[in-house]
């Protein structure tokens, strides 16, 4: 039995609002309290942590992440800055002369909404900088890439897939095939390498736990490994964040290959079939399925699966005990998730479909109806803040994409959270990056005044939110009996509420009798410093800054 005992510190416990200190006892908490009592365990305690003020929160949880691909991004060409199609080609150029004759270019992140000078480089643009090498570039939103001729002529079906381009960007299952060539060229080390860079990275911000949103069996096959401590290759590395996958795959699509396909699932340890089962694409290259036209495009989208494609996977995939996940971001794709759950419920039951907890990603534009009937299927909407800090508001890329009224309405936490919808948060890494601060904040300061929640229930869906979102309950808050998966910051001042937090608002006590919380009121304001990450009892991250006996 090992146990640890905090003191000094802030706890942000419900168990006690005014906790200083906290008894951990192997992966569970034991005590929660003040510093006073604490003594009485002092002298039975393996480690002694000196909080000095420090705040002890639950871990974040990240509910939607691609670690290989955030791992490759953190190490490829990192495109996010820049400026103008010269900009990205003069980048790609340079990165190109820095690797080896046979390795295929890597890059992410270019986004041409704010470009001004001149349009989407061609692929003979590509090619001339990059020297002819296989090359793949994914678009911030990974719904579109530009791609190196190389690489595209390996791929024969290419040319034949919807969101075929022969000049410019590939978008849908073009997009899809040649990203899937190009990380086929990724070798196993390079590839484990990825994976424990992006837990790393994870660990270092106060996660606790990610949900993969896995699309190839193969890669989640080498994750299961890195994360199983008895593995026989010699590779595991128990010492990240937990890790519950998902697998995109359907179900009930008539080909006999079911059986197959679960037993493969049971190998893969996977939480849930879906995740990232896509039913659309995204809105920065229109790709999402809307029920009206795009502002700046004469069409509505692409849609991947209809409703009935939808109700089959999730009637096999329920009935063999597996949760099922679908991503869905226009309204025209939520629509038809919607109605697929619902043929499953009629099927099912809907309560047997509720206990399974069925998810869907991103669920960008939901309209009133459609959250009460997410509400009553008992669907956990898996959502992504920082979306909206970076492309929303009147002026933003979703603006322009959709025009000001619907972009305003789109990623309506608060309606959500007040028809008892359940939210879990995340980043989608690569996408945006990973920084749980930054997504409570960005909730907490939505463009649309109506959509904010208040710091406290985004913190919730970034921590319990997560969690429960697998089917686990005993873990995400610190209370006696729950899983010890914590972190330590260093942060500036503590509140108990924003001023405008009408649920603290009726009371006269200035802590309102609730733990307190970094102030997240101002988009630029500071972001608290992860000190210590414990996973079930585990340190899997330290710094220097707590003195411990």
């Amino acid at each position: 039995m090992s146990t640890t005992l905090l003191v000094g510190g802030t706890i942000y416990s419900p168990a006690d609002p005014f906790a200083t200190a906290m008894l951990v006892v192997d992966d569970r908490v034991a005590w929660v309290g003040q510093d006073g009592a604490a003594a009485a365990f002092a002298a039975d305690s393996d480690e002694r942590v000196e909080l000095g003020g420090a705040l002890v929160t639950p871990a974040f949880v990240d509910a939607h992440v691609h670690l290989t691909r955030t791992g490759l991004a953190l190490e490829g060409v990192d495109l996010r800055a820049v400026a103008s199609a010269s900009e990205l080609l003069d980048r790609l150029a340079e990165a190109t002369a820095r690797l080896p004759a046979s390795a295929t270019v890597l890059g992410h992140g270019w986004d041409e909404t704010d470009w001004s000078a001149g349009p989407v480089p061609s692929r003979e643009q590509v090619d001339r900088a990059v020297g002819g090498r296989r090359a793949y570039l994914s678009r911030v939103d990974v719904h579109s890439c530009l791609a190196s001729s190389a690489l595209v002529d390996s791929v024969p079906d290419a040319g034949a897939a919807p969101g075929w381009d022969p000049c410019g960007p590939l978008r849908q299952q073009a997009n899809t095939l040649v990203a899937a060539a190009a990380l086929a060229g990724v070798g196993p080390v390079q590839r484990r390498g990825a994976q424990r860079a992006a837990l790393a990275q994870a660990a270092r911000l106060g996660i606790g736990a990610v949900h993969e949103m896995g699309t190839e069996p193969e890669d989640l096959a080498m994750l299961a490994e890195l994360r199983d401590p008895h593995a026989r290759s010699g590779h595991a590395d128990p010492m990240g964040p937990e890790v519950f996958a998902y697998w995109a795959v359907r179900l009930g699509a008539g080909h006999g290959r079911d059986a197959e396909v679960l037993a493969t699932a049971r190998e893969l340890g996977v939480v849930g079939l879906g995740g990232d089962l896509s039913v659309d694409g995204s809105l920065g290259s229109h790709t999402a399925a809307l029920g009206q036209p795009y502002a700046d495009a004469d069409h509505c989208g692409a849609q991947y699966l209809d409703a009935e494609e939808i109700r089959d996977h999730t009637v096999a995939a329920t009935r063999a005990g597996w949760p099922v996940g679908f991503h869905a971001i226009g309204d025209a794709a939520l629509a038809a998730v919607l109605e697929g759950l619902s043929g499953a419920g009629a099927q099912l039951g809907v309560e047997v479909l509720r206990a399974h907890r069925p998810r869907v990603e991103h669920a960008e534009l939901v309209d009133p109806e459609m959250i009460q009937q997410m509400a009553g299927l008992g669907v956990v909407a898996s959502v992504q803040p920082v979306f909206d800090a970076a492309w929303g508001g009147p002026h933003g890329m979703y603006a322009r994409r959709l025009g000001a009224r619907r972009a305003l309405a789109a990623n309506p936490f608060a309606r959500m959270s007040a028809a008892g919808l359940a939210l879990a948060f995340g980043s989608d890494t690569p996408v945006t990056g990973m920084g749980p601060w930054a997504a409570v904040r960005a909730a907490a300061t939505h463009h649309e005044p109506g959509s904010r929640l208040s710091a406290r229930a985004a913190f919730t869906a970034h921590t319990r939110g997560g969690w429960r979102a697998i089917g686990r309950d005993d873990a995400g808050t610190l209370v006696p009996g729950a899983l010890a998966t914590y972190a330590v910051w260093h942060t500036g001042e503590l509140v108990v509420a924003a001023p405008d937090d009408r649920v603290a608002r009726w009371s006269t006590d200035p802590r309102s009798g609730t733990p307190a919380l970094p102030d997240v009121g101002e988009p630029t304001g500071p972001t608290p410093f992860c000190r210590r990450t414990v996973v079930a009892g585990r340190v899997v991250h330290d710094t220097e800054g707590p003195e411990r006996r």
